[in-house]
């Protein structure tokens, strides 16, 4: 079989699982859960995780970059200036180019704020940014981000740390139909069970974090996600049977004694 590879902006993925680096307990427990999850891909909040202070517990420490990739995030930044100096940053830093917009509307609900997170997308696009965006569930904002450049659209499935599961099952299928861009659910799983529905919706990975981090034991967690959305996939390549409203057999009714 060919190999199912996660394609993000031409770049190949072995997993389509994406792990965040908060919440954890430590950076052991943190680095050992995404070892057991699998994933290539990490994301980093460049505001909060030490990736410069060597007098600290460093990121790269625990987690090799030459290994999985970093995806720098805006967490944390609610407003579009904010988000720019953040990422910008991040490439001064470390040269990164594919990097996750997050701008948030409120610190209650963070939900994103979309005007200007469409804004920020135009604008880091033009500076030859990879901009994978965190955004909700809009079918005509996913279409406006997918023509301002985005290389991913990752619309929330719930509130950021909810646990709350896909709530609109309908739009991500919308926007699933409507885009040829990798499609990444992102915030509020809460189980292994909403990364499947995720990937036999269509999508072509998830993004989770504290529904990892916060779990009672986080590496079995990682391991379900991990498997999740193996499973997810596959069941989504195979086609599923059409829903029908009476039932139908499942022995043939010719032949029978």
């Amino acid at each position: 079989m060919k190999k199912d590879n996660l394609i993000i902006s031409k770049k190949k993925f072995n997993s389509r699982l994406i792990v965040g680096t908060g919440k954890y307990k430590s950076m052991i427990e943190c680095a050992k859960a995404i070892e057991i999850s699998g994933a290539s891909i990490v994301t980093v909040a460049v505001r909060r995780v030490n990736i410069t202070d060597k007098k600290k517990p460093l990121l790269m420490d625990y987690i090799d970059p030459k290994k999985i990739t970093y995806l720098p995030n805006t967490a944390g930044c609610f407003n579009s200036d904010d988000a720019l100096r953040t990422l910008r940053l991040a490439r001064e830093i470390g040269g990164w180019k594919l990097v996750k917009l997050e701008v948030l509307g409120d610190k209650q609900n963070l939900f994103p704020e979309m005007i200007e997170t469409l804004k920020s997308t135009e604008i880091l696009t033009k500076e030859g940014f990879k901009v994978m965006v965190y955004c909700n569930d809009d079918p005509l904002m996913a279409k406006r981000l997918e023509n301002a450049g985005a290389v991913s659209i990752m619309p929330l499935a719930a509130p950021i740390g909810s646990g709350l599961g896909i709530l609109n099952k309908v739009n991500i299928k919308i926007i699933r139909n409507q885009t040829k861009l990798p499609l990444i659910i992102d915030a509020g799983l809460g189980q292994a069970s909403d990364a499947t529905i995720a990937m036999e919706l269509g999508c072509d990975g998830v993004l989770v974090n504290t529904a990892i981090a916060k779990a009672k034991k986080p590496f079995e967690m990682a391991k379900a996600f991990k498997n999740a959305v193996i499973a997810g996939r596959q069941s989504f390549l195979s086609g599923r049977i059409q829903k029908k409203l009476m039932g139908s057999p499942s022995s043939p009714n010719k032949g029978i004694i």
